[in-house]
């Protein structure tokens, strides 16, 4: 059997030691957060904005808890950063394993695969939402948010999903910027 690289030890490490919710609980859960969103606002596309928003606010927040117990170190680029969220994020407070792949020449853009996303249990879309609903939308939210508040800004969607009959779920992010922090002193 292989070793591990270091970013999966430090991802199953963070995952033992965090409390767990029952998985089934959870994407019931969140379906219903969907189902309400669906309901409330009705047009796919604002639910998917909905999603996205909300994910941002809760990766603004996550990123503490994450840099707190995880036990990862600092990471010099953009490829580092996406394994690390890829590796350890993702197996810390999901519980899965995400492959980072079809980087650009730049190393600004990159493919995050996942192949068993909890959120999907128990998930049939209808076919009037193919092509237009993102279930899963809270993910890119949560890059996006996380990935701010270490001064990176992203793009992050989806462009495939299991639920849409891909194989695979696959989010492209995109890094736009490094965020530069400007202070100036008050002499």
């Amino acid at each position: 059997m292989a070793t591990p690289r270091p970013n999966q030890r430090i991802g199953d490490t963070a995952w033992s030691k965090m409390p767990k919710v029952n998985g089934e609980l959870f994407a019931l859960t969140y379906g219903s957060l969907v189902t309400q969103l669906i309901k409330d606002f009705e047009d796919l596309k604002v639910v998917n904005q909905q999603l996205d928003n909300m994910g941002y606010n809760i990766g603004v927040r996550l990123v503490d808890e994450f840099l707190a117990k995880s036990g990862a170190t600092n990471c010099a680029d953009f490829k580092e950063t996406a394994e690390v969220v890829a590796k350890v994020a993702f197996k810390m407070f999901l519980g899965i394993n995400v492959e980072v792949s079809q980087w650009n020449a730049e190393g600004t853009a990159c493919s995050l695969l996942i192949y068993d996303n909890p959120l999907t249990e128990f998930v049939e879309l209808p076919p009037s939402a193919y092509g237009v609903l993102w279930y899963s939308n809270v993910l890119c939210g949560v890059l996006r948010g996380a990935l701010e508040m270490v001064q990176m800004r992203v793009e992050a969607q989806f462009v495939k999903d299991v639920l849409q009959g891909d194989e695979v779920s696959e989010i492209r992010s995109v890094l736009c910027s490094v965020l530069r922090l400007c202070l100036r002193g008050v002499f």
